[in-house]
This record gives structure tokens, C-alpha cells and sequence, in this order.
């Protein structure tokens, strides 16, 4: 069984790196573990061209691992949409996963939005929880944040987990 997952997603310069970079450290303050899982629609190489993981996963290998005294990062030749199932394996060692973009995925949706950047993706989709950014435009009864309201935000993801509507 996967750790509950929530997708917090948003335009270009919406704001969604910036949001987790201060949510992660409050919902942690509040007890949670916290993985995070970077989605991007655009390829972007693995690996440095010519290293040693890129011709270990080059080979075929199952997994390339790189580490190193900083951490370790371990990549897996597997479709994006498989990341879901990938996250089985982190069930015992987190609460919560926060997948950053993925506007598509399966997962409900926490939207980062601002003015001028794209439509409001909560208007014309029914797995939007809330909206975090410019009020005018959230639609009526529609949760809403200022993008500033990380205490606030992280208590609506807690009672989200105890309603059990993050899975």
C-alpha cells in the first residue's frame, strides 16, 4: 500500500517550489514525515551525459544509485506514472508524500495559483482540494489560502489525512 499523496500543482512561477520549501518544514514541526517526488512533463536527463550512472542505466541496470556524502539518490527506469507504485516502497518511512506538478496525475490536487500565468485549473476540475493564491478568482465555497499561509495550509492537509482524503 502507497503512503497517502497529494499533488500541489500550478503554472510555470506559480509558487509551488517555494510553498513546499516552507510547507515540508511545518508539516515535520507537526510530527509527519514528508517525501517529496518532483514531476516534470519535460524530459530532463537522469544523469550527467558520459558519467558512470549514466552508462550503469544505459546498461539496463534495475536501479542506478548515486552516492555520495551529501545523500543518495537512486533513480529507476520506470514511466513517470509508475511513480505511484514506486512509493509502496516508502510506506513504513513516510505520512505523506507531496508530488510537486502532475497537473494530469490521479492524486487530488492542492492548485498554487497567480494572476496571469494560466487559468484557474479549479474551475474545470473536480480533484482540486483548495487553491493557494489570488482570491479573486477561487471559485465560491472553494478553499483558499494566501500562499503566506503555511500553518494554515498544513493544518488543512492534517484533517485531510484524518478525513482520509489523501490516499
Amino acid at each position: 500500500m502507497r503512503p497517502p499523496a497529494l499533488a500541489v500543482v500550478g503554472w510555470s512561477g506559480s509558487g509551488k517550489t517555494t510553498l513546499l520549501s516552507r510547507l515540508v518544514p511545518e508539516l515535520r514541526q507537526r510530527g509527519l514525515r514528508v517525501g517529496v517526488v518532483k514531476h516534470s512533463s519535460d524530459p530532463h536527463p537522469l544523469h550527467s551525459e558520459g558519467s558512470d550512472t549514466a552508462r550503469y542505466a544505459a546498461s539496463g541496470a534495475a536501479f542506478v544509485a548515486f552516492a555520495n556524502p551529501a545523500g543518495v539518490q537512486l533513480s529507476f527506469p520506470e514511466p513517470p506514472e509508475h511513480v505511484l507504485s514506486l512509493l509502496e516502497r516508502f510506506a513504513d518511512t513516510v505520512d505523506l508524500v507531496l508530488v510537486e506538478g502532475w497537473k494530469q496525475g490521479p492524486l487530488p490536487k492542492l492548485e498554487v495559483w497567480r494572476e496571469g500565468l494560466g487559468p484557474l485549473l479549479a474551475t474545470t476540475r473536480q480533484d482540486v482540494l483548495a487553491v493557494v493564491g489570488d482570491e479573486g478568482a477561487v471559485p465560491e465555497g472553494m478553499k483558499h489560502f494566501a500562499p503566506g499561509d503555511v500553518q494554515g495550509i498544513a493544518a488543512f492537509l492534517q484533517q485531510c489525512l484524518r478525513d482520509g482524503v489523501l490516499r
